[in-house]
């Protein structure tokens, strides 16, 4: 039976992790008191005990953690923080995101698991990039929209609570205005782009949920793609897998509106192909949850891959 240590298991991302394995019967969850998570021993005894730590903490408690598993070669990791996703000597924990992937995942000792926002976007644009749909030096957009939670227990609080001296009133609000996020390098490596993208992120009064936009002009494109051709490149890349969904062009066509919340409480995700047929933009759309498949299933999912080697 696998030990599964969540370091970090009190947080947003921790308590979702922790609720999706409480039913397991195949895991021994490793857990730390609320009251002792900042004992170092104790945590530091756990984090050596597990077959498989998820640090579900800020950037540089995650690098503390993997600090105290130096010389330990024999718990692997899944950090959910953004402190090894561009790091090459880390496995990216985005399974879909190309026919070799889950492979790497599965036989990794160190995995990086996804942020929210980037997992849409590179679920959008890399295939594009593979396919040779995007050229060279194309100023990508990356327009977003996330539930609350993603700012963790302090922005949870803000948004809840009226009667705080930090509150936000505002039911809708963009931040990272200096457009220097910390996902941009993530979008930038595994989106096979070669210049960043403008990317602009923005809250909204919804717990859970998330809507990512890339806008595109098809004249820009290379050979004349369509918004056809387009979607048949990304119903191809996500072939024989459950997670992304591509949903059809008739469909789309169809849509008055999509909703941020759709898949709020699920681990999926959902890619959508806008435009007018025979128009000259198009718009690609994914749809997830920012704390499914944009955090805590995205690391269950990870787990599952690293616990099927051998």
């Amino acid at each position: 039976m696998a030990k599964i240590f969540i370091d970090g298991e009190h947080g947003t991302t921790g308590l979702q992790i922790r609720t999706r394995l409480a039913a397991r019967r195949d895991l021994d969850l490793l857990s730390i008191p609320e009251a002792e998570r900042r004992n170092p021993a104790m945590r530091e005894d756990l984090l050596n005990s597990a077959d498989i730590a998820i640090l579900c903490l800020p950037d540089d408690a995650s690098r503390e953690a993997v600090g105290m598993l130096a010389g330990n070669n024999k718990v692997r990791i899944i950090d959910t923080s953004t402190a090894y996703r561009v790091d090459p000597s880390w496995a990216y924990g985005f399974a879909e995101m190309d026919k070799a992937q889950k492979a790497k995942i599965r036989d990794a000792r160190l995995v990086s698991n996804p942020g929210c926002y980037p997992t849409g976007a590179i679920g959008l644009i890399r295939p594009l990039r593979a396919a040779g749909v995007l050229p060279d030096g194309y100023p990508v957009s990356v327009n977003a929209v996330s539930g609350y939670t993603g700012g963790g227990k302090q922005m949870i609080a803000q948004m809840e609570d009226p009667d705080r001296e930090d509150a936000i009133s505002a039911n809708h609000f963009v931040y990272g205005l200096t457009l220097k996020h910390k996902h941009v390098p993530e979008m930038e490596i595994h989106g096979l782009l070669d210049r960043a993208p403008l990317f602009s992120p923005a809250v909204g009064r919804f717990p859970q949920g998330m809507i990512v936009q890339v806008p595109l002009f098809l004249q820009d494109l290379k050979n004349g793609f369509t918004r056809e051709s387009v979607h048949k490149v990304l119903v191809a890349h996500y072939a024989g897998q459950k997670v992304v969904e591509v949903v059809g062009l008739e469909e789309s066509k169809n849509l008055a509106r999509i909703d941020a919340e759709e898949l709020a409480g699920q681990d999926t995700m959902k890619l959508f192909v806008l435009g007018t047929p025979g128009g000259d933009h198009i718009n690609l759309v994914a749809v997830l949850d920012n704390l499914g498949k944009g955090a805590s299933g995205a690391a269950v999912q990870n787990m599952d891959a690293m616990l099927s080697a051998g």
